[in-house]
């Protein structure tokens, strides 16, 4: 019988793509993350369909672009039995097992999978039937947020609610791993059907505190964004905290250190479950391991904090493909690709036909040494903004009433300066504004 793949997929939340041994950063302790490297695919240019948790993780399931999916703004959820790959997989016999965070914030809160283990996001109020509006207006409370600088000035040692959570959902996924491997309780011989397992953690997204240990080991290493100037624009000027005024460079310093704390403690998570295949005696080499983010944290870089912008440090995101049996070569690929990609390339390594309608793009050719039919595209969006990638060049869109803003990361990799009205770039802007048209966004 050609028994198809077990996946293991590993998701973080709010990650920095350069917060990680294997992608350069000398400071952070995450060697985890860094063996999967080691014999994995990694995609050195992958980005999120949208740097806001809710859109991203959905249209990741969905292998669609947001507008497509319809998954454009924070309060957006997919549609009641919307086809993700969790349900595409299901179909075809695997048993689809999601521990931790989802995201799904409508009323279907499955989404494909058979079995959700440990703590997630209710269904939310705009999707209850029959809602009484008159009624939830009683207790809306919109000051719920506070600013961001407070954030970062309470920032340190100490023991959060995502945190806690997260043990929670390892532990689920210990005792799932236990129970399907092993049965040690009613000591039955399995007859195993393929599993597609995916472990969602919180972190390191805020608030940020770690442990004394890890906060005392960081605090003196890291190199914090000090002395940062915020970029003239409407849009990637939004989220500022201004230091010297609103936070002190040392609050800065701490808010970094437990940051770094938060990513170790994740990279010791992961390894929990990874050690868990093996003691009931799984070879790990013979898996399709999946590490990735929804997207990642400015972390202070050009004065701003928080996701929802197109600079690197919000929309990049870390992604390791990891199948020795079948891919026994490390790689790096510099190709542009992006989280909804995971759709048609999990189904293609499972040999499971890819459904009609998808924007995802397998990224097998990729890895086997093949591009010449890749288009070196990716996009990203949130509600009516709109960033394209096309090799180097990163254009923005922010409606009809804020400027355009061009990046190219070869010669400005800092992302400081605007070459929307260079002139060397006008066939290059007027490709990106016709694309912009056909994505449907602006005029």
């Amino acid at each position: 019988m050609d028994k198809k793949p077990n996946i293991l997929f590993l998701m973080s939340d709010q990650l920095r793509y350069d917060v990680l041994g294997y992608n350069g950063n000398s400071i952070v302790r995450t060697p985890t993350i860094d063996h999967l490297a080691e014999k994995g695919v990694v995609f050195t240019n992958a980005y999120t369909p949208s740097p806001l948790c809710v859109p991203a993780r959905q249209c990741m399931m969905a292998g669609q672009w947001p507008k497509t999916c319809k998954c454009q703004a924070w309060g957006d959820g997919l549609e009641p039995f919307y086809m993700t790959f969790a349900r595409r997989f299901s179909q075809y016999a695997y048993s689809t097992i999601a521990c931790g965070k989802l995201h799904h914030i409508g009323p279907d809160q499955m989404q494909g999978w058979n079995l959700r283990v440990g703590e997630d996001n209710p269904i939310w109020p705009k999707y209850i039937s029959g809602k009484k509006e008159e009624e939830f207006k009683k207790y809306d409370n919109p000051s719920q947020w506070w600013p961001w600088a407070k954030e970062v000035k309470r920032a340190g040692v100490g023991r959060d609610p995502h945190i806690i959570i997260d043990e929670y959902n390892i532990q689920g996924a210990i005792n799932i791993i236990d129970e399907y491997f092993n049965s040690p309780y009613y000591d039955k011989e399995q007859v195993h059907r393929p599993i597609l397992l995916k472990v969602g953690l919180r972190a390191p997204h805020y608030p940020y505190m770690t442990g004394e240990d890890k906060f005392g080991y960081y605090l003196n290493r890291v190199k914090p964004f000090l002395n940062q100037e915020v970029f003239p624009h409407p849009f990637l000027s939004q989220n500022e905290v201004k230091e010297g005024v609103e936070v002190s460079g040392r609050e800065i310093r701490r808010t970094t250190a437990a940051y770094y704390g938060r990513v170790e403690t994740i990279d010791e998570f992961f390894k929990k479950v990874l050690d868990r295949l093996e003691y009931v005696g799984e070879n790990l080499d013979n898996w399709i391991i999946i590490f990735t983010n929804d997207h990642g944290d400015m972390l202070g870089e050009h004065g701003i904090w928080m996701k929802y912008q197109y600079f690197e440090g919000s929309v990049k995101v870390p992604l390791i493909i990891r199948w020795p049996k079948e891919f026994p070569e490390s790689q790096k690929i510099d190709k542009n690709v992006n989280l909804i990609d995971l759709f048609a390339t999990l189904c293609e390594l499972a040999h499971i036909p890819v459904p009609s309608g998808l924007d995802s793009r397998s990224l097998i050719p990729l890895m086997k040494g093949d591009d010449s039919n890749w288009d070196n595209e990716t996009i990203s969006a949130v509600e009516e903004t709109l960033m394209i990638k096309k090799d180097h060049l990163k254009y923005q869109h922010y409606g009809e009433n804020a400027p355009e803003v061009l990046f190219d990361l070869k010669r400005n990799p800092e992302e400081t300066i605007n070459y929307i009205d260079e002139p060397g770039y006008s066939e290059q802007i007027q490709l990106f504004r016709k694309r912009k048209k056909e994505l449907e966004y602006g005029q």
